[in-house]
């Protein structure tokens, strides 16, 4: 019997693991998977918990329920990844051995990265939503809040889920409409970048809604520090925002268990091949999702589209045959922009996003680069594709794993 082991029950070791056991013979293949508790949580609902539009019931449910029969759920926490041995050692001492190994860990906030920030005012009027605690507390500042200055930072980059920061201004813009108080609540945008987004032609797009919405944006923010008992955030070149309620993207890093194992770059993430989604570090071990260090956006549409491939070169990988240079960095976003409105976005390493219709050319429903109520209803219907359709490893009609130009134009 070969051991195939896949680290990280989430979005992308999930679908690995039913893609996987589809794949390969049941009676030649033991298929394990590996995390830490038995809680999944659907990260893009998370946005939705601060604004009473979700809550936790929505977002998390039992991980073993997705975990595809024949396939063993493992839930420890992982101490070290040994690729020399070909084995993964775990809390309590025991060792999986394999013959290929997926790192599908994630990547985690790590707010302490940030001085002060978990200092005085923590989780009181400084919160974040990337976690279910966070995004509850949020949830019972934004009830209290009435008036005053709202200020998201993002820390730094690369980020899951990188324009989920802009959803949350467009939807604070909306939620303090629907309280009456907006023209009593200051939102301010601090990013490090020099625009709202990555891409030139949607940073454009993007910082236009912004300040149609009354958002002031302050960028190449590089935070330096939070004074909790001043309520005051400080960048590196000595600018001050002061703020009532401050909502922070801290810095992201992978697994501490990719940390102590000496896989990782300086933020934890796996150097892996941007094509490919082999490991630098072995041939037999390839990376998925946010784990990796590519260049791509930390979201589950590119965890979705890498799946494609990379079930493809695990197989090719155990043939011994030549791998496929595939993966072209395809991300696919709905951005949420409020008042039941939203954007999509569809790009890849070399091309960025580009007006047109989407997923037929020419047809739509959905257009692309604009804002419409078709792309809100898509966005808000993908929470059932996620839970009967993504975590299960099937394919999504009329969307490939290949960017395509089909219905767009420069």
């Amino acid at each position: 019997m070969r051991n195939l082991v896949i680290l990280g029950g989430g979005t992308a070791g999930t679908m690995m693991s039913a893609k996987m056991r589809r794949a390969l013979d049941p009676k030649e293949w033991s298929i394990t998977i590996v995390d830490q508790d038995n809680e999944h949580i659907y990260q893009p609902g998370l946005l939705f918990i601060p604004f009473g539009i979700y809550r936790a019931k929505d977002v998390v449910k039992p991980r073993s329920r997705y975990v595809p029969s024949g396939v063993d759920l493992v839930l420890s926490e992982i101490d070290v990844i040994d690729h020399e041995a070909n084995e993964v050692r775990l809390a309590d001492g025991s060792t999986l051995p394999y013959d290929f190994l997926v790192i599908a860990t994630g990547s985690r906030i790590v707010p302490a990265e940030v001085e002060g920030l978990t200092g005085p005012g923590w989780h009181e009027n400084i919160f974040d939503f990337y976690t279910l605690e966070g995004a509850q507390g949020l949830f019972r500042a934004l009830e209290r809040f009435e008036e005053g200055r709202l200020v998201l930072n993002v820390a730094e980059m690369p980020i899951k889920c990188p324009v989920a920061p802009l959803e949350f201004m467009f939807l604070a813009d909306w939620y303090f409409h629907q309280k009456g108080v907006r023209d009593k609540v200051e939102l301010v945008y601090a990013t490090p970048l020099d625009g709202a987004f990555t891409k030139p032609r949607a940073s454009s797009l993007l910082g236009g809604l912004l300040e149609k919405k009354g958002v002031k944006v302050e960028t190449l923010f590089n935070v330096s520090s939070v004074d909790g008992e001043a309520r005051t955030i400080s960048s590196w070149d000595e600018r001050v925002l002061s703020y009532d309620l401050l909502v922070t993207i801290p810095t992201h890093m992978g697994s501490e268990a990719v940390e102590r194992s000496g896989l990782g770059d300086d933020l934890a993430f796996v150097p892996t091949n941007k094509h490919t989604l082999q490991a630098d570090a072995a041939e037999n071990i390839f990376v998925i999702g946010d784990a990796t260090n590519l260049p791509s956006s930390k979201a589950g549409s590119v965890a979705h589209f890498q799946g494609e491939v990379l079930e493809k070169n695990l197989l090719r990988a155990i043939e011994g045959r030549e791998l496929l240079p595939d993966f072209d960095g395809h991300a696919n976003c709905f951005i949420e922009s409020g008042f039941d409105k939203a954007v999509l976005i569809d790009f890849n390493y070399d091309t960025e996003p580009l007006p047109g219709r989407f997923p037929l050319p020419g047809v739509g429903p959905m257009s692309l680069l604009q804002e419409s109520e078709a792309n809100h209803w898509g966005k808000m219907a993908f929470r059932w594709i996620y839970w009967n359709q993504l975590l299960a490893g099937k394919e999504l009609p009329l969307v490939d794993s290949k960017m395509s130009l089909l219905g767009k134009w420069s």
